[in-house]
């Protein structure tokens, strides 16, 4: 096939150059459409009962992803000047486009009991302008425990206001206008009181996120581009060469951009990855065609000849690699995560569409380019390379006992390493632990046990349900079995609004903050009614019906492992309390959404992995046609990841959705190697006449080169990740580098080892040698 496609792109260069040139004209144009993603990507799948049951509670009582939250600690904050500029910023706040509604501590409200309409009357208690002092003001607050967890922390002195964002508008572009206008706010009020605000909540990590993935993605192409010239120019010292290459992965970029507007997707942290991604996997492709040309011109100094046998002989093996390399990302397509699953399309079509470029690029620029003069030939015959070589070559012919007695040791240790894995991710798991988000979130959860929801709803079985007493009874022997959490916060629910209701009934009184009796229930919460201010909270804690019964907590970010034990063991106390009728009792929130969601990511990812290994095994069998060559080249591909598993194991890394992801494109990658290896060494063995000894050394010296330039390349390409502001894209860098260059260790020396010692392959005539017949078909070159 391959020689009928290298007869086609040399005939055909001018044309087929021309066609890609436009196209990548229309691919640019498209990119210039690429939106960032405002929109929450959840991990489980859309069918997912977890994710349908939150869904549904959702629509009952509303969702919560339009709050941001702003938190202070201020010890005098009642003083005078402290509350008027908090009054200041709360109005200046409203003021801003996309704020609906702001709650905080100066909003508020007391009950008052009227005995005459039998109704309590809501009270702002900041609503007079002559406020009493500041000490007479806190006492008043702290005298409302229904308020105590959920707007202050009388302990520590810390305030919250909540911010009701525009649902609409969050999920696009303006909300990075709408956050900075809150935070242009905020520094007049840090500014006027010396205060330090700190921010949290859905709609502000989201925007922040948003922002480092524009950055990151800029940042990355350039560091990728810079990392791999500099390599290019070290191992070739040809600007010519640098140039070629980065047009072919210039132009991979543009498609992979090109591609996402055309999909339909938006930039994602995954698919912001794909452009610098594109640029380390690409430069190895141009080093394997240009290793060979080089080589050919060394030979015979043909040109045309010479870039035939490039796409020949390299093209199929190419091919094949980057179809493996593209294997590992296509089986992301599999699972019903949609971030994974556009991350996975997106990256097998350009990894796909890059051999097409540099098949056609590549060939052209040398067609139309004068021959590499000696000087560029030069690293061919490298000392340095050149003797790393022959030491690979004698470790292979004369040490190879010692070569599988350290492999066998390697691997023990790497699987003692492995099984230390854990499997646990967190839930703002991507940005890195001394950023101003995490370091927020962590005031969040120190002051009001964080901000992440967890709900659990009772469905009392019929409307109006939640007026039977038994139901509060048991609510709140729940939330007292609860407060043994300190993962926990205060709960929010009705049973704390008829505390409330009791403590205004008794005139205030603090003591009697707590749930009514059988008989004083019904004639004290018929006190509230549905219109004041305080009751619209009903709206929070019961549905519309009156059916369905909610308690809300926020739960620390104790990472999915510890989450799964508290979430088993709050079950065992809903069982405990609620008896047999607990299977009207569920658990919810984003908290459980997003702690199973990494569960089912790092299962889908390890399932992932499986199908990788699958597919690239048929791949690898429909290049080689033997079974046995399958089992080499996977089989040694194995062995960097132990070793990378073990790796994560002794140094306590997770087992994460970022880092299991690794698995499945180093694979892809590390077993090109192997591939190209294998495919110079069954060509080398016809023309041998099937001596392995001389076929290994032959493969060594032509690929060996080659597959440690292009492991340099991918090894510092990928390490540019490290300097990533989130977890997931630097764990993916460093521990796809780490895999390489374990994977280069053993192809140089393990599977030449095994194949000295295994591989006794059977002479046998191939029926035809195509290479030889159209080589020596009259008029070839002036054919072309």
């Amino acid at each position: 096939m391959f020689h009928h496609l290298a007869r086609f792109i040399l005939k055909r260069r001018f044309l087929l150059i021309s066609l890609l040139f436009l196209f990548t004209l229309y691919m640019g144009w498209m990119a210039t459409k690429v939106k960032l993603s405002y929109k929450p990507a959840p991990l489980l799948p859309k069918t997912d009962s977890i994710l349908v049951q939150n869904e549904m509670f959702s629509k009952l009582f509303g969702k919560g992803e339009n709050i941001m939250v702003i938190g202070v600690t201020d010890s005098l904050f009642f003083e005078k000047d402290n509350l008027s500029s908090w009054f200041a910023l709360e109005k200046n706040l409203k003021n801003k486009d996309g704020v609906e509604n702001i709650f905080s501590i100066t909003d508020i409200i007391t009950l008052a009991k009227d005995t005459l309409t039998k109704k309590f009357v809501a009270q702002k208690l900041f609503a007079s302008s002559n406020l009493p002092e500041s000490d007479s003001l806190s006492r008043l607050v702290n005298s409302l425990p229904f308020y105590e967890g959920l707007l202050y922390n009388s302990e520590t002195h810390t305030y919250l206001m909540l911010i009701t964002l525009n649902r609409e508008l969050i999920t696009k572009v303006n909300r990075i206008r709408i956050i900075n206008g809150i935070l242009d706010e905020c520094k007049v009020y840090e500014k006027n009181t010396g205060n330090q605000l700190h921010y949290s909540g859905l709609p502000y990590i989201r925007a922040v996120v948003a922002e480092m993935i524009k950055f990151e993605m800029f940042l990355f192409v350039a560091l990728a581009v810079l990392a791999t010239s500099l390599i290019l120019y070290f191992l070739f010292r040809s600007f010519r060469i640098i140039f070629i290459s980065l047009v072919v992965v210039g132009t991979s970029v543009i498609w992979s951009l090109g591609s996402l507007t055309l999909l339909g997707y938006d930039l994602t942290l995954l698919t912001a990855v794909v452009p610098p991604l594109l640029i380390i996997i690409g430069v190895p492709n141009c080093i394997y065609l240009i290793n060979k040309y080089h080589h050919e011109i060394a030979h015979h100094k043909n040109k045309m000849r010479a870039l035939f046998r490039v796409i020949y002989r390299i093209g199929s093996a190419t091919f094949l690699t980057n179809l493996t390399t593209a294997l590992g990302f296509v089986t992301f397509v599999f699972t019903k995560t949609q971030i994974l699953r556009e991350f996975g399309l997106v990256a097998f079509l350009n990894i796909l569409g890059i051999f097409v470029i540099s098949l056609i690029i590549i060939p052209f620029f040398f067609s139309i380019t004068p021959l590499p003069k000696q000087r560029h030939l030069k690293h061919l015959n490298r000392t340095t390379f050149k003797q790393a070589i022959s030491r690979i070559v004698m470790t292979v012919y004369y040490k190879r006992k010692w070569v599988f007695v350290v492999t066998v040791v390697t691997i023990v240790f790497g699987l003692v390493g492995a099984s230390m894995l854990k499997a646990n991710g967190y839930m703002v798991d991507d940005v890195p632990r001394n950023h101003p988000v995490q370091r927020d979130l962590k005031f969040f959860e120190r002051h009001f046990t964080g901000i992440m929801p967890l709900e659990i709803v009772l469905n009392t079985g019929r409307p109006n349900g939640f007026q039977n007493y038994s139901n509060y009874q048991k609510i709140d022997r729940l939330q007292k079995e609860l407060e043994k959490y300190p993962e926990l916060s205060k709960p929010f629910s009705i049973v704390e609004l008829a505390k409330f209701a009791r403590q205004a009934y008794y005139n205030g009184n603090k003591k009697q903050y707590r749930l009514p009796g059988p008989f004083e229930r019904a004639f004290i919460m018929s006190y509230i009614p549905r219109s004041i201010g305080v009751s619209d909270m009903y709206a929070k804690m019961v549905d519309s019906t009156g059916q369905y019964m909610r308690i809300m907590y926020n739960v620390a970010d104790v990472g999915s492992q510890q989450m799964g034990v508290l979430f088993d063991s709050i079950n065992n106390d809903i069982q405990q309390v609620f008896g047999s009728d607990s299977k009207n009792v569920s658990i919810t929130g984003a908290s459980v959404v997003t702690s199973y969601g990494i569960k089912y990511l790092v299962h889908s990812l390890t399932s992932s992995l499986f199908l990788a290994i699958l597919l690239i095994a048929i791949a690898i069998a429909w290049l080689f046609r033997k079974f046995k060559m399958v089992l080499f080249a996977i089989g040694i591909n194995f062995i960097p990841l132990i070793l990378t598993a073990a790796t994560m194991g002794y140094f306590g890394i997770n087992l994460k959705p970022s880092t299991v992801i690794v698995f499945s494109i180093a694979l892809g990658i590390a077993v090109d190697n192997s591939i190209h290896f294998l495919t110079k060494y069954r060509q080398e063995l016809y023309w041998t006449g099937f001596n392995v000894k001389e076929s290994i050394f032959h493969a060594i010296r032509e690929t060996g080169i080659s597959m440690i330039y292009t492991s340099i390349v991918l090894l510092f390409g990928f390490s540019v990740f490290i300097a990533s502001s989130f977890g997931g894209t630097k764990s993916l860098g460093l521990l796809v580098a780490i895999t390489l260059l374990y994977a280069v260790v053993t192809n140089l020396f393990v599977l030449p080892s095994i194949l000295r010692q295994f591989d006794k392959p059977k002479p046998s005539k191939p029926s035809v040698d195509e290479e030889i017949v159209l080589e020596m078909s009259s008029g070839f070159d002036d054919e072309i």
